[in-house]
């Protein structure tokens, strides 16, 4: 998923826009609590076989991580532009 270097609307300029991984790691670490709780809560409550585990938990997991993933970036983006933030920069300290 790449971004457009400018807003089409507004003219907005993106350079300062960076989500990197960040998307994927809040989806990820969401998504697995959500699978492996509800997971093991099945195993424990029914013990259904291998086949019933991999027929309901593979699509839930395509689902919760792939459906997100665009809107999170977008989040990450908006919050960047909405609190300035930037790559941090070194700043000589003052001698004493």
């Amino acid at each position: 998923m790449t971004l457009k270097s400018k807003c089409d609307v507004c003219g907005l300029d993106f350079g300062f826009a960076d989500a990197g991984d960040g998307p994927a790691v809040f989806v990820i670490m969401i998504a697995g609590a959500i699978v492996v709780g509800a997971a093991l809560v099945t195993e424990v409550k029914y013990q259904p076989p291998y086949w019933v585990h991999a027929a309901l938990w593979i699509p839930l997991i395509l689902i919760l991580t792939l459906w997100p993933l665009r809107g999170l970036k977008s989040l990450l983006i908006a919050l960047q532009y909405h609190h300035k933030a930037s790559q941090g920069k070194l700043v000589p300290r003052a001698e004493e």
